[in-house]
């Protein structure tokens, strides 16, 4: 379950410059996302030239401009993170990876919108969650291009203001959100969970069985509501920055 989510959350984060250094797949957008700017290993297994690895890693993101950053989950190779932080590299943002089945959450929701890009309400309301830099902003709308599995993005409206808006991409039976954000005024509401019903809904025509997200360990109330839809936690990963 834990490589099929991570190429399922690979493939909905593209990225423009990419390279396999065995066994890591390493990935460059504007320096914005973690998972798009950071090198994450798909194979557990014990990797003898793991020094010289990521020293090449670090190199090559410091040639593009980049802060070396490493993204470390149960697919480590063994001792990554313990030589990591014994260069003093720094770990900050644990999160969560959860997932459910798509059948128990999907509803049709007549006042969600499916939109083919993120058209400027959609990421107008992106805009108002903190951490959404201009830089991920701008990650955003490029990725379209590149995007290989299909994609929607979402708006919901009541009385014609957009006050909640998501993406969603859609991977064989995988079905992963992303961005989920509602208006400040509008929160308590239901509305995330209307969003996720809606999202869930889109992605049985897609043919998904299972619905996937990534969730900050510190947020607590985006925790509770995906577990209370049953997406549990799957594992954990942390992003390791070079000092």
């Amino acid at each position: 379950m834990i490589a099929a989510l991570e190429r399922a959350t690979l493939n909905a984060l593209p990225a423009p410059r990419m390279l396999y250094d065995d066994p890591f797949v390493v990935k460059a957008f504007l320096g914005g996302t973690g998972r798009a700017n950071a090198a994450a290993s798909l194979d557990p297994r014990p990797d003898a030239e793991l020094p010289k690895r990521v020293a090449r890693i670090a190199t090559h993101y410091r040639r593009l401009g980049l802060r070396p950053r490493f993204r470390s989950s149960p697919l480590d190779p063994v001792g990554l993170a313990a030589h990591l932080r014994a260069q003093g590299w720094q770990d900050a943002d644990e999160s969560l990876v959860t997932c459910g089945p798509v059948a128990p959450v999907a509803m049709a929701d007549a006042a969600v919108e499916f939109l083919t890009e993120p058209a400027a309400e959609w990421r107008e309301v992106i805009g108002t969650v903190e951490y959404q830099s201009a830089t991920r902003r701008a990650e955003k709308l490029e990725a379209v291009k590149l995007l290989a599995i299909p994609a929607a993005w979402l708006v919901l409206r009541e009385n014609g203001e957009a006050l909640a808006a998501m993406s969603a991409t859609c991977d064989g039976t995988f079905c992963g959100v992303f961005d989920l954000a509602v208006r400040p005024e509008a929160r308590r509401r239901g509305l995330a969970q209307r969003m996720l019903g809606a999202a869930a809904h889109w992605a049985e025509a897609q043919g998904a069985t299972h619905l996937f997200a990534q969730v900050a360990a510190a947020n607590a109330a985006s925790r509770s509501l995906q577990a209370g839809l049953g997406m549990l936690e799957q594992y954990r990963y942390t992003y390791y920055l070079e000092p």
